[in-house]
């Protein structure tokens, strides 16, 4: 049986419908490359809807409880300590 560990963040970004045509799916894409090469213990999950589609593109870091709504790739690189 392997390990479990625990990032020490973990970043979500929806990429249900709304979001996904606003950016979302980029996002996803362009935060997985940056944290791959970034070194940083940073996970980063796509997750379906987050039900606050009049905000979209919307995305959380956890710890913390921030979410980014109508976000631009510097501000969501910016949180992770990324960047661009």
């Amino acid at each position: 049986m392997s390990k479990f560990t625990v990032p020490d963040k973990v970043l979500y970004i929806c990429t249900g419908s709304k979001c996904s045509k606003r950016g979302g799916k980029e996002m996803y894409k362009l935060a997985k490359s940056y944290v791959k090469h970034s070194g940083e213990d940073i996970e980063v999950i796509r997750t379906e809807c987050t039900d606050r589609c009049d905000y979209a593109p919307v995305c959380a870091l956890q710890p913390g409880n921030v979410w980014l709504k109508e976000y631009h790739k510097k501000e969501v690189l910016k949180l992770l300590g990324l960047k661009d």
